[in-house]
């Protein structure tokens, strides 16, 4: 039960301080809130409730950066612990402010043993661009409606602004990371959010393909590894980022697969985390901007 890819019910674990966001519901969702562990990882679906959760550093470590956590899982469930909490943890023990994103999801089936028949399903092939060039434009893929997934986000940085003091946080130095699908809520908050203004982002093994980036784009770490079935050869968004001449870091990895989280041991992208904490020191994000 502990390491394999078979869905096992889950109990809802607590949640103490997860705080709602009263961003409303999901239409059309019937389901209640269900928990699933798969991979020795515990997993939310049928999110109908966004809520925010804090981890804060201790007051003597905080360097007033705080940091947006979205974790990913296709629209459908969220890898709570994997690309949360665990990553959550991490950031606050470095003196960064993390708080993990529990945002809506689309409606799966309410049994688990039907929503395992529709995980089983074969994926669809992504298609594939004439060239892996890095001047090629892969196909655009069909664009899905994230207006609550945003609005959820959006709410989560207007709570971050308001609670600053209360939270030890420098408004200035807000980010956001998100992994696969919270790789492309943060992309997409980047590109059409017109409240949140992010000081830097890091998508994590999310879609790579070309975007039009918006003059006032944020600095980006970006992470992927070869055998993710999202790279597919392209580094469109990474192209974008240095066309607009936006700072952009690009680590792009031997094997990792998909999935990887703070990452697994014996693959190159074991390290991701702490290139990313180095990329934020370098920057000046984990220290205060001194006072025009």
């Amino acid at each position: 039960m502990a390491q394999d890819g078979t869905i096992y019910p889950l109990k809802a674990p607590a949640e103490p301080k997860a705080i709602s966001l009263g961003t409303g519901g999901v239409k059309n969702q019937k389901a209640p809130e269900t928990w699933f562990r798969q991979w020795g990882d515990p997993m939310a679906r049928n999110i109908s409730t966004a809520t925010l959760t804090p981890f804060l550093p201790a007051p003597g470590k905080a360097t007033g950066a705080a940091v947006i956590v979205a974790p990913g899982g296709g629209f459908r469930w969220l890898s709570m612990d994997n690309e949360g909490w665990e990553v959550a943890k991490a950031l606050a023990d470095k003196g960064i402010a993390a708080f993990v994103l529990k945002y809506r999801l689309n409606p799966t089936p309410e049994s688990l043993e039907d929503f395992k028949a529709s995980m089983n399903q074969p994926r669809p092939a992504p298609a594939a661009s004439a060239s892996t060039s890095a001047s090629a434009t892969p196909p655009s893929p069909p664009q899905m409606d994230l207006s609550n997934q945003l609005q959820d986000a959006e709410t989560a940085y207007a709570m971050i602004l308001k609670r600053s003091k209360e939270w030890g946080v420098d408004t200035s130095r807000i980010g956001m990371i998100g992994f696969s699908a919270g790789a492309m809520l943060t992309m997409h908050s980047t590109l059409h959010s017109k409240t949140m203004k992010l000081a830097f982002i890091g998508p994590i093994y999310g879609g790579m393909g070309p975007v039009e980036v918006p003059k006032n784009a944020p600095p980006m770490f970006n992470v992927i590894a070869t055998d993710d079935f999202l790279f597919r050869g392209q580094f469109g968004v990474v192209d974008s980022w240095y066309k607009a001449r936006i700072p952009v870091e690009f680590h792009l990895y031997q094997n990792g697969g998909h999935g990887f989280g703070l990452g697994n041991p014996d693959r190159t992208s074991n390290r991701w985390f702490d290139a990313f904490l180095h990329w934020l020191d370098v920057n000046k994000f984990l220290k205060p901007q001194a006072k025009k």
